[in-house]
This record gives C-alpha cells, structure tokens and sequence, in this order.
C-alpha cells in the first residue's frame, strides 16, 4: 500500500533509548553494528492509514514516515522510495525540484504506475540513483530521528510497470544504497514484496521482510525460507487470511487488513492477527 508524503541518535538507539519496550528489547536480536532486528512471529499491524493505538497484542508496527513511532513497540518507517507520491502537488514538487530525476518515455511524459497514480523515479543510471538516494536517505535519517526501529521502501518492484525502461538491476542497486543508509543510522531495513530479488537480499542489504498478500500470490514458501521466518505478511481477503493461518501461522506474522488500511474506529476497518 502506498500512501503518506546524526550521531548522537544513532547513539541513542543503541543505548537502548527506541520505541520498543523493554521486553521487547531484549527479544529482539541485534546485529553486531547494532541494528535492531524485528522479533519473529509477532503480532503486527499495519497502520499507513493513519496512526491509531495499537491492539494490546501487538509488537510491531509499520506507519508512515509522517507519523511517530506507537510508543512500545517493534515500529518500521514506511517510505515510498522507488515511485513518488500520488497527488498534484508532490508532482509538481518533483517537477520542479527534480524533473530530471522522474522517468519519461520517449516522448518525454512521466511514466506513472497507474493502479496508484504514481509517477516513477528514474533509477537508470548510477549518477541518478546516487541522487534520488540523498533525497529518499533524508527520509530515511529522518525515521532513525523519529525514533523507528527500521524502514520498509516501498515499490521495490517498480521496474516491472516501467514500460522496460528499467530493470531489476537498477532495482537492486538502489536498494542496496538505501540500505547503506539506513544501516549508517541504525535502522534495519525489509525486502517489500517481490520474489524476484530474494536472490540478492544479503548483497543488498536487507533485513527482513514486508510482504502484502503473500499467500494470495503463493509466495510466503519462497520469502520464510529467504528469512528465516522474519516476514510480517499482511492479506487483505479473508479467505487468503484464513489459508495462510493454517499454513504459515506458526512461522511468519499474518495480518488481516482493509485495503485501504483505515484507522480504527472508521468505517470499513478490518484488523486480524493469527
């Protein structure tokens, strides 16, 4: 789903001083550079709609950038890194601050991913890629800031609504700065969706695992093998819900959401956990 806009923190992070309780802190593994790993199986909630307090069950939760962290608890800073945001004025704020840095076919119109209404970034070229990476790595700075435990960048498999323009090459060479960067302040980092990668999540970087509707596309076997278990799965259909409950419910965190994952208490909310 997509939707949303130093130092001494690192130092803080370390010291403990992270949205996790203490409990939670002392399950969850760090690496030996001190990233805060997620915990295994737990119970997540996925909150891009709009932050909300969490069931009492849960332990980790994905909110957008613009949010704060839910205090207590595992949180994963979403960022849409690989496609800009919906909406007139975030395109014409990369018009105008970057218009070199959206792709454009060859009559020069942005390519947009049209279930969302998402232009696409133009990773195509080593220089291009070093400079959407400031731009999307000051977002990223700004999680660790915040207080997050890690980062999920969104539209990983973005090469595929691209028209061909790029591949999954450029995909993982991006990704793989992001993660340079969320590492050098302290934040893990997920694999979001695609399977296509998986062959290159340590080359990359990555950490974990955020995948939407993995039973849906019969892909949870292909990402709990390639982590281990640390893969929080959100379904969006009841039925796909239930089917990867029995399967997968003992070894990768399934969670039911509304497609439009809406806070709690507004109309059409749906949250399940098995």
């Amino acid at each position: 789903m997509r939707i949303g806009l130093g130092g001494a923190v690192l130092l803080a992070l370390l010291a403990g001083c992270s949205s996790g309780d203490s409990e939670d802190t002392d399950r969850t593994k760090r690496t030996g550079g001190g990233v805060r790993q997620p915990p295994v199986d737990a119970a997540f909630d996925y909150q891009l709609g709009g932050p909300y307090t969490p069931p009492s069950k849960v332990r980790a939760v994905s909110r957008d950038r613009t949010a704060d962290p839910a205090p207590g608890r595992y949180n994963i800073c979403y960022v849409n890194a690989f496609q800009a945001q919906p909406g007139k004025k975030t395109t014409r704020w990369w018009e105008r601050e970057h218009p070199t840095l959206v792709l454009r076919d060859d009559e020069g119109d942005p390519v947009v991913d049209e279930d969302w209404n998402e232009p696409l970034l133009d990773i195509s070229t080593a220089k291009k890629r070093a400079a959407l990476a400031e731009i999307v790595g000051k977002w990223i700075d700004g999680c660790a800031e915040a207080g997050f435990d890690a980062v999920e960048p969104d539209n990983l498999d973005s090469y595929e609504r691209s028209d061909d323009l790029l591949t999954p090459d450029d995909a993982a060479d991006f990704a793989r700065l992001l993660a340079r960067r969320a590492h050098d302040k302290g934040l893990a980092i997920a694999q979001k969706n695609t399977t296509d990668l998986l062959d290159r999540r340590k080359h990359i970087g990555f950490d974990f695992a955020v995948t939407e509707e993995c039973a849906h596309y019969k892909e949870c076997p292909d990402f709990a093998s390639a982590y281990d278990g640390k893969v929080f799965d959100i379904e969006y259909v009841r039925k796909d819900f239930d089917a990867a409950c029995r399967t997968w419910g003992k070894d990768l965190s399934i969670t039911l959401r509304d497609r439009d994952v809406r806070p709690a208490g507004e109309d059409g909310y749906v949250y399940r956990h098995c």
